[in-house]
């Protein structure tokens, strides 16, 4: 006990002379903002600003502007990952993303754990050919360190003029391990539906089984997914397989176009809800009813399944339209309202969260699978090249040997699971599946 007050003693004695020695200077105290009051608090922040522009030993070119700037940023960066405060070129850039096109490496990110985290690679870009994948950290861009660095900030590092070069680093979380990559930037472009070849043709195999990978819900998925569905039926088609692993989302209303295509009419899909009642919003199946007339389906989906992915899986899995098989989604199910603002700033404010028709949250919680099958992070990067084009050929003849030995265990198993069950139908008798 006597040691432990010695030692107390010394290191107040230490920090008082520490203090002195630096010439720590306490002036006067101000009250404090008394409760939770608007005005009070205001006037604490004025204070703050003014010693800040004045007094600051490095602050001879601060303005009123960028320090308040600086607090806004602070200030929504601090409610989720998701909200941010634009300035006038922040904003102006989404404008143009929500426009038109721009370079870049082709991954979805998002700031998870204070990392920027990669939700998935794009089909046919740098970083899914690099081999990046989904919950790989991007700790480093250009040689600089950029943990618990703003969102937008990395994102514009990231981007850039097409066949410019950036260099990231990555850590994986399961092992520890960095890696660091040169990537040259370039315009994305891409089909939203494919085929097992990574092609558009559908083809149907002997078992009758169909397969659909949808990439991303942009603009036209569901009229693409709608020409895929007749091909299949024009085959002969009795079960299908939705592969939505490694698709970070997209649209609202491409998903809504996705899922009504397996749904009776007027069926919930998704529901939103906010603080504010305006923010309150259904959407039902407005289709011509379940195009598959209830052949079964399974759903594919990892951890790169986000966002819209995640709405389309949460609502087939809450109606048992469909078995959902591989890994636990990604857990992005919040909308984001755009404000503008004076000056040309915005700010972009979570409003409301997704809810599926069970109203299960998906925000922060993903979609957990019915069937869990999980896969390596070794078989995860065998099975991108495999997908990415001409990724196999680009391999010298043993690394091309061991990566197109690489089995897709999950998706084998979900054409087992629909073998048996369309062997099932087969063999039951007509009652019995009228009960199911």
């Amino acid at each position: 006990m006597k040691r432990r007050l010695v030692f107390g003693s010394v290191i107040v004695l230490l920090a008082l002379n520490l203090a002195i020695g630096a010439g720590i200077y306490f002036s006067s105290p101000k009250l404090a903002p008394q409760g939770d009051s608007e005005m009070s608090s205001l006037d604490v922040f004025s204070q703050v600003m003014e010693k800040v522009r004045t007094e600051y030993v490095d602050g001879t070119n601060l303005t009123y502007q960028s320090l308040v700037e600086s607090a806004l940023k602070g200030m929504i960066n601090s409610l989720d990952p998701h909200s941010e405060f634009l300035d006038a070129d922040d904003y102006q850039e989404l404008q143009d993303d929500t426009e038109g096109q721009f370079g870049g490496l082709g991954i979805v990110v998002e700031m998870k754990d204070g990392y920027i985290t990669v939700i998935a690679p794009m089909d046919d870009s740098p970083g899914f050919r690099a081999g990046i994948l989904p919950g790989d950290r991007i700790v480093k861009i250009d040689g600089k360190e950029v943990v618990q660095t703003p969102l937008t900030d990395a994102v514009k590092q990231l981007r850039g003029a097409p066949g410019t070069r950036v260099t990231v680093t990555l850590q994986r979380p399961t092992t520890g391990a960095e890696k660091t990559l040169t990537l040259t930037r370039s315009v994305i472009h891409m089909d939203m539906v494919k085929d097992i070849n990574g092609e558009q043709d559908f083809p149907l195999g002997a078992d009758k089984i169909g397969y659909v990978r949808i990439i991303e819900f942009g603009d036209g998925t569901g009229e693409e997914l709608e020409r895929a569905l007749r091909k299949l039926q024009g085959q002969g088609m009795q079960a299908l397989i939705l592969d939505l692993r490694w698709n970070p989302g997209g649209l609202l209303d491409e998903a809504v176009n996705v899922a009504q295509k397996f749904l009776p009419r007027g069926q919930l899909i998704v529901s939103t809800e906010g603080r504010d009642p305006r923010e309150d919003s259904i959407r039902l199946a407005e289709g011509h009813g379940d195009e598959l007339h209830g052949e079964p389906i399974v759903i594919l989906a990892n951890l790169g399944s986000a966002s819209a992915a995640e709405i389309v899986t949460g609502c087939l899995q809450d109606l048992h339209r469909a078995v959902v098989l591989g890994q636990k989604t990604f857990g992005k199910g919040s909308v984001q309202s755009i404000f503008p603002l004076d000056d040309g700033w915005a700010l972009k404010l979570t409003t409301a969260k997704y809810y599926t028709p069970s109203h299960r949250v998906i925000q922060a919680q993903g979609i957990t699978p019915d069937i869990y099958v999980p896969i390596s992070d070794e078989e995860e990067a065998a099975l991108l090249i495999q997908r990415a084009p001409g990724g196999v050929e680009s391999l010298d003849e043993t690394n091309r040997i061991r990566i197109e030995e690489v089995q897709d265990t999950q998706l084998n198993r979900a054409n087992d699971l629909l073998r048996s069950l369309l062997l099932y139908g087969q063999m039951a008798p007509p009652q019995k599946l009228a009960a199911n």
